[in-house]
């Protein structure tokens, strides 16, 4: 077993020190894959005061005995934990393929991120407003001036008060061609052409719906000039070093440690045609990539301190409680103005949860590709081992 030593530092300030264990996939997929103690010498002092401090380690030990109880429970993924972006407890389990068996999970084992693909295109869009590319203000027609909805703005579509129905439900009746994946354009054309029922008049409550996501997308493409896939390499993945992320593109060779979607009882879990649409899922990630995204956020690196503002913002004020949605992030807006900053997924066989405590800069991330409902109410009690209390996430 080879082991390598990683430290990342953006402007100087590290987020992580990890060990990578190469895992020899003739292991027994029932064993948990865990990770060795990081040699010191190559940690800043800031990471060795977050893994040296007695509290980190009695949490070390409660997470331990907790994540036992959710590979007990089924559990096939990547589990990682991180406070001020240095890695406290991180666990790989199960198969990236359970028809094949050959390829344990490790650290480079990529997920469909489902719905948490939403927080890059909504950060897509955020970064082309800051090079003045586009405006929030603009409507939907200024792109698709064919588009039969008025009054839609793209702020509307990142904060889910477009009103629009669901593609994923409309589309059913009326795609001709159930072999034939769906693009981006040809939900956009189906729309024009059908208009599907509005849900309800746009701006004037919170209606979460992949429609927008969709939209969003595409629009990327329109200002950008680039496809989605080069968009977010050129502008996210590569310049953070997200070496095991990518957008899906259905029907092209599997990528090394690619993982399958499977259903709860390990059969697969097959693409089906909406897996053409970009957007509102699709995106593929590593744990470790995951947290690149996370401390990137808060760097500096991509985003002015106002543009994450906004981002982190509630827009939607229709029921009272802590719950509410920004610009691309589910919220948990707590009376004392902390924020949970997070979003979960599901997709076909898939459950992603990218939960960010945003006052002592703890991240959990959690990674599954054979479906199982117990990886959203892995937070609560996560988040109170870290010393927070939250309520159960949903997709």
């Amino acid at each position: 077993m080879k082991a390598a030593y990683i430290v990342l530092t953006i402007s100087g300030i590290a987020l992580y020190a990890i060990t990578a264990c190469q895992s020899n996939a003739a292991n027994s997929y029932r064993n948990t894959k865990t990770k060795d103690t990081p040699r010191t010498e190559e940690m800043s002092e800031a990471a060795l005061a977050v893994l040296n401090s007695p509290v980190t380690k009695s949490q070390q030990t409660e997470l331990t005995a907790f994540y036992q109880d959710m590979v007990h429970a089924g559990f096939n993924g990547a589990m990682l934990v991180a406070k001020k972006g240095v890695v406290i407890f991180e666990r790989y389990h199960g198969l990236e393929n359970y028809r094949n068996r050959a390829s344990a999970m490790n650290d480079s084992s990529s997920f469909q991120l489902a719905s948490v693909s939403k927080t890059f295109t909504a950060m897509g869009i955020l970064w082309l407003m800051e090079k003045k590319q586009l405006s929030l203000t603009d409507s939907v027609q200024k792109y698709y001036p064919q588009f039969p909805y008025k009054g839609i703005t793209l702020q509307m579509l990142l904060s889910h008060r477009s009103g629009l129905p669901n593609y994923l439900y409309f589309c059913d009746s009326i795609w001709p061609d159930k072999d034939k994946f769906l693009s981006n354009d040809d939900v956009v054309q189906l729309m024009v052409k059908h208009r599907p029922r509005i849900q309800h008049a746009p701006g004037t409550h919170f209606q979460y719906c992949n429609t927008n996501y969709m939209l969003l997308g595409s629009i990327i493409e329109k200002v950008s000039g680039q496809k989605y896939a080069e968009f977010m390499q050129h502008t996210f993945f590569g310049p953070l070093g997200m070496t095991n992320t990518f957008v899906y593109a259905p029907a092209t060779a599997v990528r090394p440690h690619q993982t399958a979607s499977h259903k709860y009882n390990g059969q697969l879990e097959p693409d089906t045609y909406f897996d053409g649409v970009v957007g509102d899922k699709g995106i593929y990630s590593s744990a470790r990539d995951m947290l690149k995204w996370d401390q990137a956020l808060y760097s500096g690196q991509l985003f002015s301190d106002e543009t994450i503002k906004a981002a982190y913002m509630p827009y939607s004020h229709e029921k009272p409680g802590i719950r509410n949605y920004g610009l691309g992030w589910r919220l948990m807006v707590y009376p004392d103005s902390s924020e949970i900053v997070y979003h979960n997924g599901w997709w076909h066989g898939n459950n992603t949860v990218f939960n960010r405590i945003i006052k002592d800069t703890s991240t959990i991330i959690i990674l599954g590709n054979k479906y199982n409902r117990n990886i959203y109410r892995a937070v609560k009690p996560i988040s109170a081992i870290l010393g927070h209390g939250t309520e159960d996430g949903e997709e």
